[in-house]
């Protein structure tokens, strides 16, 4: 059995309202403020992952917390980028480990 991704789309629109405590017509609106992008299947049905149930429990905390949908849009978009760095950092400090790993190995007399 193959496995699948966070990414991959499995629910209906109904479900996910249900999952998350919301109004279908609201996570539609979600998705034409560009805060979330659920997959389709050929014929147009949404279809929300895992991932998608993640970022409509976000938008709920932070609307509960006052923010209005640009607010919760600019706080999304900040928050990914926050994400982007720190795996950018993770893997310049881990090349730089590598790298003086390599270095300290290969440190030998000089003559």
């Amino acid at each position: 059995m193959a496995e699948r991704s966070a990414e991959t789309g499995l629910y209906a629109i109904s479900v996910v309202a249900h999952l998350v405590g919301t109004g279908q017509q609201n996570i539609r609106l979600y998705e034409r403020k560009g805060l979330l992008t659920p997959d389709r299947t050929s014929g147009g049905t949404r279809q929300y992952s895992d991932a998608d149930l993640a970022v409509l429990k976000r938008i709920g905390e932070l609307l509960d917390e006052g923010l209005n949908l640009a607010g919760v849009a600019k706080v999304l978009e900040l928050e990914a980028a926050n994400t982007r760095l720190r795996v950018e950092l993770k893997r310049a400090r881990s090349r730089l480990r590598d790298r003086s790993t390599g270095l300290a190995g290969s440190a030998g007399p000089r003559g």
